[in-house]
């Protein structure tokens, strides 16, 4: 199906492939969804190319990657001094669309206020730049992605429901690289050729063996995982075959044997048996054996993994891991292990970003103890002193962690915007996040209300 940029003969895909044929022809909204990497753009790009527009531009737009402040001067455009740092007029992605198509990645990550404008553009084909009250038309057909269910975020309240039904009209879902596995071979081949030629190398495929182990992989990452790994195997090996010798570097780290054992072919535990081993054990079938047990260091604890899953696996009908020589208990056993192996690495890492957030906040509170006082001899209900409060509160709850992880984050959140006196964009600096995730913070912890109430009793006081 190289005729549309699309790889794949699988059962899987070709019904995905026959869904785009149908509806590629027609005016209608799409919506593509799939796990990260499935390769979601490429169907869209497929879409485009077989539609009656496929003379015209497509244009793509990653929602996900823009700060919520921009998103709407991106769609939309924008007139001379819309904004701040706006200097002159700017079309929008819609206005430059016109006539063509537009692709709109990661829609979940969408505002729900630039939802609004975005159906109103679906619904009549209408929007206005920034800083402007025309009106302006534009004739574009929406093709958007996500690796959300938009369905629980429309029940959560994160996204339309008008908007959700608006977009479905068609819907393409892209399975996962593990469910057609039987695509494998034919993307290495395309991968490793069109590597070779960018970069003037030698390919020559790959063997039984390396295949075998690549086919039997879970590609948490899809097609984008694998497309990578063949990329890098090509272009740094320079070798003409693919052998396991060769990918052994560049496996997945859960899927190979410390340093210690690569240099050991004979050991007992290697993971990838050597030829001759091979041959002689295992005529049949590929046997990997699981590695020794581990340690993972957390903090000063030391806790230890259960031995690595062997290979090869496969899934049942109902989505389960098969393990060869494992039952199903063990390993979910192993896997819920592992798992909170990781929470425990992660909640000491996140220890430690809040110490260290809290002496910056005191620090702060030092470095700024005149204007505290200046501040509070003319206002004795300034934010100021509520800064001092909630910071000397952090500080006396973080040394014995009493509070829960999420009412620390609000203090701290509270802490910072009465430090820069509400401003959104400072706020945002000293924590370490962006504006979008902490606007998403404050409607979470009710700040945003708080807000408004104090400005509606400032506004009462001043008339």
């Amino acid at each position: 199906m190289h005729n549309i940029g699309v790889i794949g003969s699988s059962r899987l895909m070709l019904e995905v492939i026959e869904r785009v044929r149908q509806v590629a022809p027609t005016d209608l909204c799409v919506l593509i969804t799939g796990e990260s990497g499935t390769g979601k753009e490429v169907f869209a790009r497929a879409i485009h190319s077989l539609s009656k527009r496929r003379k015209e531009r497509l244009v793509s737009l990653n929602c996900g990657a823009i700060p919520e402040t921009l998103l709407e001067s991106e769609l939309f455009g924008s007139e001379k001094g819309a904004y701040t740092g706006a200097t002159e007029q700017r079309k929008g992605f819609f206005e430059a669309a016109d006539k063509g198509t537009i692709f709109l990645d990661e829609l979940g990550e969408m505002p729900l206020g630039t939802q609004v404008k975005l159906l109103r553009v679906l619904e009549s084909g209408e929007f206005s730049r920034l800083g402007s009250p025309d009106t302006l038309r534009t004739d574009v057909r929406v093709i958007a992605a996500t690796n959300r269910r938009l369905e629980e975020e429309v029940a959560a309240g994160t996204f339309r429901t008008d908007l959700f039904y608006r977009l479905n009209t068609v819907r393409l879902e892209i399975p996962p690289l593990r469910e057609h596995p039987e695509d494998i071979p034919e993307l290495i081949e395309y991968f490793g050729t069109r590597t070779a030629r960018k970069n003037g190398a030698i390919y020559e495929g790959i063997n039984a063996e390396a295949l075998d182990l690549l086919v039997h992989l879970p590609w948490a990452g899809n097609i984008r995982e694998l497309r990578n790994l063949i990329e890098t195997v090509v272009t740094l090996e320079k070798g003409r075959h693919i052998t396991i010798e060769s990918l052994r570097p560049y496996l997945p780290r859960a899927l190979k044997p410390p340093p210690a054992l690569l240099q050991n072919e004979s050991s007992e535990h290697s993971i990838i048996p050597d030829e001759e081993t091979y041959s002689e054990t295992f005529p049949s079938k590929r046997h990997f054996t699981a590695l020794p047990p581990t340690k993972q260091i957390v903090g000063s604890e030391s806790l230890a993994l259960p031995p690595l899953l062997a290979l090869p696996y496969s899934t049942t009908s109902a989505g389960l891991l098969q393990v060869a020589g494992k039952t199903p208990e063990q390993v979910e056993r192993e896997l819920m292990y592992k798992a909170l192996v990781d929470l425990a690495r992660e909640v000491a890492l996140l220890r430690n970003e809040m110490a260290e957030l809290k002496d910056v906040v005191l620090t702060q509170k030092h470095e700024d103890s005149d204007s505290i006082v200046e501040s509070h001899s003319a206002n004795p209900h300034s934010v100021t002193i509520e800064q001092h409060d909630v910071s000397t509160d952090i500080s006396t709850d973080i040394s014995g962690f009493p509070l829960t992880m999420h009412e620390v984050e609000k203090r701290l959140i509270s802490a910072a915007l009465s430090r820069f006196e509400g401003n959104r964009r400072q706020t945002a600096d000293a924590l370490g996040i962006s504006e979008r995730t902490l606007y998403r913070k404050l409607r979470e912890y009710g700040f945003l209300e708080s807000i408004a109430e104090e400005r509606n009793t400032e506004d009462s006081t001043d008339k």
